[in-house]
């Protein structure tokens, strides 16, 4: 594991699916069978060195006569199975009343259809293998509860016109993807705006960014790079990007032009 707060989730759930399998006096090959898993994945999930999906909680308890202990694992397990670094981002992003980002690469994490997160974590090199890859992608969804919470927090994002037009995953996954923002940009709390590439004036030629504004008031940034991500908590930093950030707004489309733009986009791709 990564980290040791998740590490110590798996050790905690790999201790008690142990401790309820010897009671009942089986074997891990005689569990594995009657869960439908094999020997190897039993003991691997008892040393924490495999994360249990919910079926193989579920079906634990329910073979161990657990009473529903085992299965109120899934929680704290589906959140260890999340990168660190995505935990964190997370609970910001809890705690906020605003949240502001400017993408200039790709579509934005939280605007992400699965297909598209899909097609972007295949392409990183060194590559993931297929249970990273699904491990980020679960975690990149399960941010979008953030959509959904009440009260709504004011969500706003600007897209670099690129971001709208490379078939990242083919073209039926941009279609999908390009449908997708039209949707969420009907969402009274959220505002998508597109920065058009023709645009002369442009006050974030430095790269993707986030900001977020948070119920004691406090404003963070949160950036980006190749091989590193940090947020950001100095108030005069904060301050630059709060400004570069309303400036690009200003420069950009307005949401309903944006709106227009983006099944612009799309029409073309039929």
């Amino acid at each position: 594991m990564e980290d040791e707060e998740a590490a110590a989730v798996l050790r905690t759930v790999g201790r008690q699916i142990k401790m309820w399998r010897e009671a009942a006096g089986l074997r891990q090959a005689e569990f594995g069978s009657a869960i439908g898993y094999g020997e190897e994945m039993v003991s691997s999930v008892e040393r924490a060195r495999r994360i249990p999906k919910p079926d193989f909680l579920d079906k634990a308890d329910e073979v161990l006569g657990a009473g529903g202990k085992l299965s109120a694992m899934k929680e704290d397990v589906e959140k260890a199975r999340y990168p660190k670094t995505v935990r964190d981002l997370t609970k910001l992003e809890d705690q906020a009343v605003e949240l502001g980002a400017y993408s200039a690469l790709h579509i934005h994490g939280l605007l992400q259809t699965p297909e598209y997160a899909q097609a972007l974590y295949a392409m990183r090199r060194p590559s993931y293998s297929e249970d990273e890859i699904e491990r980020h992608v679960a975690a990149r969804m399960a941010r979008k509860a953030v959509f959904d919470r009440v009260p709504h927090p004011l969500v706003t994002f600007v897209q670099e016109e690129m971001t709208l037009r490379r078939p990242l995953g083919g073209r039926m996954v941009l279609r999908r993807q390009l449908e997708h923002l039209l949707l969420v940009a009907e969402l009274r709390h959220v505002e998508i705006q597109v920065m058009p590439t023709r645009r002369e004036d442009h006050a974030a030629v430095m790269g993707s960014f986030r900001l977020l504004k948070l119920q004691d008031r406090t404003a963070l940034g949160h950036t980006e790079s190749q091989l590193s991500d940090r947020v950001i908590s100095d108030p005069k930093e904060v301050q630059i990007l709060d400004m570069r950030y309303g400036m690009i707004r200003a420069q950009a489309l307005s949401p309903r032009d944006s709106s227009t733009f983006i099944e612009k986009v799309l029409g073309e791709e039929t």
